[in-house]
C-alpha cells in the first residue's frame, strides 16, 4: 500500500513541477513527503506550518486539482509537522471547489499585501551612478553580469571587500535595483548582517527557527552587507550555512559584504569561509585620483554645483580615504555656500576639507616608505625582501606592508610585490599589525615615530 502511495504522490509531484516554476516547485513541493492514504484523507508531512499556510494561501487551487486528478474526488488533505520530537496534525480546508474558491477569493483580497515583497533595498543607488574607475573595475564587471543572469554565472557567492566608504554597499544595492527592474517577479532580500543575527535570536526566542530558515531559503537573490558581523556567532553562522547551501545548490544568488577579505576573517567557522570562496571575491579599494575626480565631476554636473575646476582637484587630492568623505565635503561646500549666500572658492574649500577629513600626504613611493622604516630600525632594506624570519625582520616587514597600504592606493597584491610575498601573507601582515597595534604600546610609539619621519 505504502509503495501505491509512492507512486501516486510521485505522480502529483510530476505534474506540480510540470505547472510551477523551478524555484516554487524545490522550494514548496520537492521536500513535501506523502505519509499515508486511509479512509479518503491523505496525510503529507511538511517541515513547517509555514509551509502549510503559504501551499495554502499560495497553491491550493493548483494543489487541489492535481490530488482529485490523482486520488479521485473524493480526497481530503491533512498536513503533518513533526519539529523537536513533537507531532502535530493539520486539517486542510475540504478540497471542494467551494472551498477553492474562497481561498482564492481571500488570496485576492490580499493579493497587495501578499505581493508586495519589500527587499529592503535602497533604490537610489544605481549602476548609473556607481562611478566606475580602476579601483572598482573587476567589482563592477562581476556586478553587471550577475544582474542580468543572478545565480547563473560563475560569481556566485559574489563577496565584495575593502576599507569603510568605498562603495560595497552601493554596488550590492546596486545589483539588487538592476535584477528587480529586469525581473520584477524576482524575490530579491537585502539584509544587514546585524539585522540577520537579530530576526534569527528572535526567531530562537519565538521556537520560529525553521520559519526562518524557510523564509530565507524562499529568496532568489540574497544580499547581506558587512558579513564580518557574524563573527564568534555560532549558532548564526549554523543557520546562516543551511541558508547559503540551499541558495546556492538552488542556483540562487548570493552576494556578501565585508571589510576584509575572506582570509583575513576570524571568528568564522571554516566551512564558511571555504564557501565564500566558492565565487569571485573582488576587492573594492580606496579611490585612486582619476576616480575621486570622475565622482566629483559627476555630482557637480547631477546637482548643478558651480565649482571651478582647481576647487576640484584640490578636493580630490587632498580626500583620498573614501567615496563618502568625497560626498560629504562636497555637501558641506554646498551647505556653507548655500546659508552664507556666497560663492564656493578655493579658501571655503580648504577650511571645510580641513574640518571634515584628516590630512594625510599619501604619494609616498613604497621605495621611500622601505627606506623610512629600515632607517628608523637600523637594519638594511634587503631583509624587507629577505626570506629571513628574524623577529626584527618580521617586525620591519609588517611595518612596511602597513604603512604602504596606509599612505597608497595599493592592492594587497601589489603590496606584496614590493615585499616580495604573496596576497595571503600580506593580508596576515595586516591583520597581524591590527591586533599587536590594539596592545602593544611600544609598537604604537615606534608607528607613530616612523609617521613623523614620513610627514604624516
Amino acid at each position: 500500500m505504502k509503495q501505491d502511495l509512492n507512486i501516486l504522490w510521485a505522480e502529483c509531484q510530476q505534474i506540480l513541477r510540470d505547472n510551477l516554476s523551478q524555484s516554487a516547485y524545490q522550494t514548496w513541493f520537492a521536500p513535501v513527503l506523502a505519509l499515508q492514504y486511509e479512509n479518503d484523507v491523505l496525510v503529507l508531512q511538511v517541515k513547517s506550518q509555514f509551509v502549510v499556510e503559504y501551499i495554502e494561501e499560495n497553491y491550493l487551487d493548483l494543489l487541489s486539482r492535481v490530488l482529485r486528478k490523482v486520488f479521485g474526488p473524493q480526497v481530503q488533505l491533512e498536513y503533518r509537522i513533526t519539529y523537536a520530537g513533537s507531532t502535530i496534525d493539520l486539517p486542510s480546508e475540504p478540497l471542494k471547489e467551494s472551498a477553492v474558491r474562497h481561498k482564492r477569493e481571500l488570496a485576492m483580497a490580499a493579493q497587495d499585501s501578499a505581493n508586495a515583497w519589500d527587499s529592503q533595498l535602497n533604490t537610489q543607488y544605481t549602476f548609473d551612478n556607481f562611478i566606475k574607475g580602476e579601483p572598482n573595475k573587476l567589482a563592477r564587471a562581476a556586478a553587471i553580469e550577475i544582474a542580468k543572469n543572478p545565480g547563473k554565472t560563475i560569481f556566485n557567492p559574489l563577496f565584495l571587500f575593502g576599507g569603510s566608504g568605498v562603495g560595497k554597499t552601493h554596488l550590492a544595492y546596486a545589483i539588487g535595483n538592476e535584477i528587480c527592474r529586469l525581473n520584477p517577479d524576482a524575490r530579491v532580500l537585502y539584509v544587514a548582517a546585524n539585522t540577520f543575527k537579530l530576526q534569527f535570536q528572535d526567531a530562537v526566542n519565538r521556537n520560529q527557527v525553521p520559519d526562518f530558515l524557510m523564509f530565507y531559503q524562499s529568496v532568489d537573490v540574497l544580499i547581506v552587507d558587512d558579513i564580518q558581523y557574524f563573527s564568534d556567532l555560532k549558532g548564526t553562522q549554523d543557520t546562516f550555512f543551511q541558508i547559503f547551501n540551499y541558495l546556492q545548490q538552488s542556483h540562487k544568488q548570493l552576494i556578501l559584504t565585508s571589510d576584509r577579505s575572506p582570509m583575513e576573517l576570524r571568528g568564522i567557522q571554516d566551512r564558511l569561509l571555504s564557501r565564500f570562496k566558492w565565487g569571485l571575491a573582488a576587492e573594492i579599494t580606496r579611490p585612486d585620483y582619476p576616480l575621486r575626480k570622475d565622482i566629483l565631476l559627476y555630482h557637480v554636473k547631477k546637482d548643478g554645483i558651480k565649482l571651478d575646476a582647481s576647487i576640484i582637484e584640490y578636493v580630490a587630492s587632498n580626500v583620498t580615504e573614501n567615496v563618502r568623505d568625497l560626498e560629504g565635503v562636497l555637501a558641506s561646500l554646498l551647505a556653507y555656500s548655500t546659508l552664507t549666500d556666497s560663492a564656493i572658492d578655493m579658501s571655503l574649500a580648504e577650511k571645510v576639507v580641513s574640518r571634515l577629513v584628516e590630512l594625510h600626504p599619501r604619494s609616498y613611493p613604497p621605495a621611500d616608505i622601505i627606506t623610512t622604516v629600515c632607517q628608523m630600525m637600523n637594519l638594511p632594506e634587503r631583509v624587507i625582501t629577505a626570506k629571513t624570519r628574524t623577529k626584527e625582520a618580521v617586525r620591519a616587514r609588517n611595518m612596511v606592508i602597513y604603512f604602504i597600504k596606509k599612505f597608497t592606493d595599493s592592492s594587497l597584491g601589489d603590496i606584496g610585490k614590493h615585499v616580495h610575498r604573496d596576497h595571503a601573507t600580506v593580508a596576515h601582515s595586516l591583520t597581524s599589525m591590527e591586533n599587536q597595534l590594539s596592545y602593544d604600546a611600544v609598537l604604537r610609539q615606534e608607528v607613530a615615530a616612523i609617521e613623523r619621519q614620513l610627514g604624516g
